[in-house]
């Protein structure tokens, strides 16, 4: 039996599938080991993929190559677009998915990849020689060798649910945990931290009352996530529901609390701040007799049902009792409680910006070890870390993505850079840059870099050159086109809009922001004539090209900043220095440069204590 790659992946969740994938897919010899051959990329958790910033996430996993894009679109039940009220930088895919299609669909993919293997059992032990890591064994006594190994573990490192005083070891319901990985890899110095994640009960869709609740259809026109235009789901769509809680459930809540695992100490780890229990934000929110919760399907013919805002760790009955209080779950049954998982993560400034450990060289770290919570979040440190593992076994720089590039880039800085004391979930809030990184110019940014290292595709970059071709051709053609008044006019009566005295560029028009680019393609036959050309991906060309004219000087003004900023990455710092030489500096600076270690004055620049004072401190030493 061959037991010897070049790249191993320990963890088949989201992170470990979209690193085996990059890896193998780049030319390493990769195995894949996971607990359970039929639980890949399982969604544990709610069924669905995407939402604020985490949609712009996966179509930027798409861009690179990596498989999540392209699988929710497979096995997505319901596409929505979010924030559309707002302007383009906030708009956010998001899809609910068949959950067991999702994971089939993923095996499949992963099947079909070149390179790949895999091996059913759990990693126990990680081999080594001094601090370099070589391989692993497993509980069943194997030993796998490997250039550079991949930990993708999730919740199940010392995992522990919680329902009520019921305690039982497991990484999620039915699933055993991953025992002794940490407590070897804390002999490294490297700290070993409790975090705390919940899910809430499913429910039975025969036993819902849906005429009391209301109804949310997904949107019309479904917003992909893949570039790819040939990829659609063939699945039946199904509707989200609204429910809200209400004070009698409040009440039948509050009588678990003394039994909450949460409030009586049994819980020790940190919960998610944007994605709280529902016994959290009684608490939290006391002020309020209500609190919003969605009912999302499954699947596509599945009767079970998740109630998305309702995780709980309190005791069956009393969650039981408290559904029973809300409009349209007056009869409801369920298959299964909500609990609450706590596991241990590893803190991720003891990382280097490519995802390998700076303790234990030949590991790298991806997912929720690294104190994030997410499918999203976790997908996009995976594919880094596989691609950032094939590089280095092959001697190739590694592939780091600047926080004006990607919220990757955003999402794996903030966590090198600041740490984490609680799970960290990505918001357009945490980029500076967000005009930049829109959902819709993903492959703009990313697919070219991509191709270059190897993981994009030949088919993946023809079709964004051709995309990029055609944006720029219509870009141009609305900047040449005039437009008559007497053609133009009768449009803008209608809309109660001012008219035009004399010729107009078309690309003038689309300027005023009650004008959409779809509008100008009946008053333009060179419009209409070219919109006949490029039928097949049509809706993406249009919109890039609209999304380009009409914030033009906001794009430009936000490249110009980025670009100062960069100047600072230039300044690199040395591996080894020693910042206590440095006595301009100050001791909170000093203790937190040394432990981070930044490798240019950028990056230092991030760190939360490091002043401009600092800066310039450390910019005179370096020789600006």
């Amino acid at each position: 039996m061959t037991n010897t790659f070049d790249v191993i992946v320990v963890g088949a969740g989201h992170a470990g599938s979209e690193a085996a994938a990059a890896a193998a897919n780049m030319g390493s010899k990769t195995l894949l080991i996971t607990m359970d051959m039929t639980a890949i990329a399982k969604m544990s958790c709610n069924p669905a993929i995407g939402g604020i910033a985490k949609g712009q996430i996966v179509r930027e996993i798409d861009a690179l190559g990596g498989y999540t894009g392209i699988v929710t679109d497979e096995t997505a039940i319901q596409f929505r677009m979010l924030n559309v009220s707002k302007g383009p930088a906030m708009w956010s895919p998001r899809a609910q998915s068949d959950r067991m299609k999702f994971s089939q669909v993923w095996r499949e993919k992963l099947e079909k990849t070149k390179n790949l293997r895999f091996w059913q059992d759990t990693v126990s032990e990680l081999i080594m020689e001094g601090n370099v890591l070589t391989g692993v064994k497993t509980k069943l006594g194997v030993s796998f060798y490997a250039a550079a190994v991949i930990l993708t573990n999730g919740t199940f490192l010392n995992g522990l649910m919680h329902v009520g005083s019921t305690k039982i070891p497991g990484g999620r319901d039915a699933d055993a945990p991953s025992l002794g990985l940490s407590e070897q890899i804390k002999k490294y110095g490297i700290p070993v931290l409790r975090m705390k994640t919940g899910t809430p009960a499913r429910l039975d869709g025969r036993t819902i009352n849906f005429k009391k609740l209301t109804e949310q259809k997904g949107d019309e026109y479904q917003s992909m996530f893949t570039y790819f235009p040939n990829v659609k789901t063939k699945l039946k769509q199904r509707s989200c529901y609204i429910v809200y809680t209400n004070k009698d459930a409040h009440d039948e809540l509050k009588k678990g609390f003394q039994f909450s695992p949460l409030f009586n100490g049994i819980i020790e780890g940190t919960g998610p701040r944007y994605c709280p229990s529902i016994e959290d934000k009684l608490v939290t929110f006391s002020e309020k007799d209500s609190h919003l919760l969605f009912l999302e399907p499954e699947g596509e013919e599945t009767i079970e049902y998740y109630l998305n805002g309702f995780s709980s760790s309190l005791p069956l009955d009393v969650q039981y009792n408290a559904l029973h209080k809300i409009e349209g779950l007056e009869n409801v049954e369920i298959f299964r409680p909500g609990y609450a998982i706590e596991y241990d993560y590893f803190d991720p400034t003891f990382l280097h910006l490519n995802l390998e450990s700076k303790v234990i060289n030949n590991l790298f770290l991806a997912g929720q070890i690294n104190g994030t919570t997410g499918y999203e979040e976790a997908a996009a440190q995976g594919l880094m870390a596989g691609v950032n593992a094939h590089l280095k076994i092959n001697e190739k720089d590694p592939f780091i993505l600047k926080r004006d590039e990607a919220y990757i880039g955003v999402l794996i800085d903030d966590l090198i850079n600041k740490g984490v004391d609680e799970p960290y979930r990505m918001f357009t809030s945490r980029a500076e840059y967000r005009i930049l990184l829109r959902q819709d110019n993903a492959d703009f940014r990313l697919t070219e870099k991509s191709y270059k290292i190897g993981l994009a595709s030949e088919e993946r970059f023809q079709l964004f050159k051709y995309k990029q071709h055609r944006v720029s051709e219509i870009k141009k053609l609305l900047k040449e086109t005039n437009i008559e008044p007497e053609v133009l006019n009768p449009f803008l009566e209608k809309q109660n809009l001012s008219l035009i005295k004399q010729k107009e560029r078309l690309e003038k028009i689309l300027l005023r922001p009650q004008i959409k680019i779809e509008d100008l393609i009946p008053i333009s036959i060179k419009l209409t004539e070219y919109v006949k050309e490029i039928e097949k991906i049509k809706d993406e060309i249009l919109r890039s090209a609209e999304i380009q004219l009409k914030y033009q000087s906001y794009i430009e003004r936000e490249k110009q900043t980025a670009e100062k900023l960069k100047r600072l990455e230039k300044n690199k710092i040395p591996e080894s220095f020693d910042f206590s030489k440095l006595q301009s500096l100050s001791t909170e600076a000093t203790q937190k440069l040394n432990k981070i270690r930044p490798e240019n004055i950028g990056q230092a620049s991030r760190i939360p204590g490091v002043s401009p004072a600092d800066i310039s401190a450390l910019l005179i030493w370096f020789g600006r």
